[in-house]
């Protein structure tokens, strides 16, 4: 965000993400955790415009989150290997003090090549899918994974710049009075 002018303060959400939730779809579900992060810090906040986020993988009706351990991340890009998958980002605009919200996700299609045991093995021994969506990062050097991507790439690191701006442009006309 920085490098695209914002200025904001991180303040992480007092409470543990909740485990995913199978019965609902992906957007649904990172929407959810967005305006949970978002709403569990503007609770001790009132006064300011808190922004949650939260980014999920979702490939045939399954939500994959970040990994636990390694055996997880293994797991999950031997799933994704030659296949095709959504990234899924929620966004959460919160302002408690005057009970406004906007919540809104971004959507990209990553196709990830064909991965060799070695290839994972070796990514996994970088400890770099530590804490990504999908056991990924496409802002990493020399990314071994992604073949092509249909969106937002801003999306897939974890936060799209596109969609922020739009939120940001409709929260700020909405506190413009009417002429």
């Amino acid at each position: 965000m920085q490098g695209h002018g914002y200025r904001f303060e991180v303040i992480g959400p007092p409470f543990e993400e909740p485990g995913e939730r199978s019965q609902v779809s992906g957007p649904a579900h990172a929407e959810a955790l967005a305006f949970y992060k978002a709403s569990s810090v503007a609770g001790r906040n009132p006064d300011k415009t808190v922004l949650g986020a939260d980014t999920i993988a979702w490939i045939d009706g399954q939500i994959i989150g970040k990994p636990r351990d390694r055996a997880d991340a293994k797991r999950i890009l031997t799933l994704l290997s030659g296949t095709t998958h959504d990234v899924i980002t929620g966004a959460a605009l919160v302002h408690a003090g005057a009970d406004r919200r906007l919540i809104e996700y971004d959507v990209t299609v990553v196709r990830v090549r064909p991965l060799s045991d070695a290839m994972i093995e070796a990514y996994l021994d970088t400890g770099l899918w530590r804490g990504k969506a999908g056991a990924y990062g496409i802002q990493d050097e020399g990314d071994p994974f992604v073949e092509a991507i249909e969106g937002s790439r801003t999306n897939v690191v974890g936060l799209p710049m596109e969609l922020l701006s739009r939120m940001f442009a409709t929260w700020c006309a909405e506190l413009q009075p009417a002429s």
